[in-house]
């Protein structure tokens, strides 16, 4: 699934196509969507929101996506053939008279009030790449619940939102903490998600996301997608596991020797 990085740098290629222009035309193949067209209107802003897309138009309506797993959004020259997927994988057409903004496999599309934004987001903690962005407030509800696991506190959207399995693995490694350590045995907390705004903000303006500062293939995380692997500082082999609650268990990657299970650090 995309992170808040790959999302926010999305949302801004869509935003310098679409945003202060007129719709010349607009198809939204989603039964529940089957019969609006919002051609004529114009886009104020497309902005986002943890990981979900808001195109805001001029007639208050919004239009709300999510990538969740295969969705993406692609921007064309207007009158460029396409590319991205099948034609019957088209979710979301939008156009203008410069740009096309094609979006693929889009688990969510919905059409609502701009008011009424805050019944698709408004469960979301804050925004690590956001306005928002209130690290005393993150850290005030992942210490709400002392006893949950770290691994799981950092993908819970409602508590700070953009994370996802890559940025957790590198963020317990960094920190020196096991991903399932419980939140309230972390002695720095709030240097970790400090930390985790500081590695989406360096990534979100480039395609490749780093967390070792090298962006050659193969060398760009300490233990995500590295199972099996020597660890970079120690030679240790990477573990990896899926948890969490049932039925959302995500894959999770550590060092067993930099970061031990028992008296988690940080």
């Amino acid at each position: 699934m995309p992170e808040g990085d790959t999302v926010w740098r999305a949302c801004q290629l869509l935003n310098r196509a679409l945003a202060g222009r007129v719709l010349t035309r607009c198809e939204l193949r989603v039964p529940s969507l089957a019969t609006e067209d919002l051609t004529g209107a114009t886009v104020c802003e497309v902005v986002s929101r943890g990981k979900h897309q808001l195109f805001r138009f001029d007639n208050r309506f919004t239009l709300h996506t999510h990538l969740r797993m295969d969705g993406s959004w692609r921007v064309f020259d207007h009158g460029a053939n396409w590319s991205g997927g099948q034609p019957f994988q088209i979710r979301v057409m939008l156009a203008n008279a410069d740009h096309d903004a094609i979006g693929y496999r889009l688990p969510v599309v919905e059409l609502l009030p701009t008011a009424d934004e805050p019944s698709v987001v408004g469960h979301l903690g804050p925004d690590l790449l956001g306005p928002d962005w209130d690290p005393a407030e993150a850290m005030r509800r992942i210490t709400a619940d002392p006893g949950r696991t770290i691994g799981e506190a950092l993908l819970d959207q409602r508590n700070l939102a953009g994370i996802g399995t890559l940025y957790r693995a590198e963020l317990c490694f960094l920190q020196g903490i096991h991903p399932r350590t419980p939140v309230g045995e972390i002695r720095n907390l709030e240097r970790l998600v400090r930390r985790a705004q500081q590695l989406l903000s360096a990534n979100r303006a480039r395609p490749q996301q780093s967390t070792t500062g090298d962006l050659r293939t193969g060398r760009q995380t300490y233990v995500f997608g590295r199972a099996g692997k020597p660890c970079r500082r120690c030679g240790t082999t990477i573990a990896f596991e899926e948890f969490g609650p049932i039925g959302q268990e995500r894959t999770s990657y550590w060092c067993p020797r930099c970061q031990p299970a028992i008296g988690g650090s940080g």
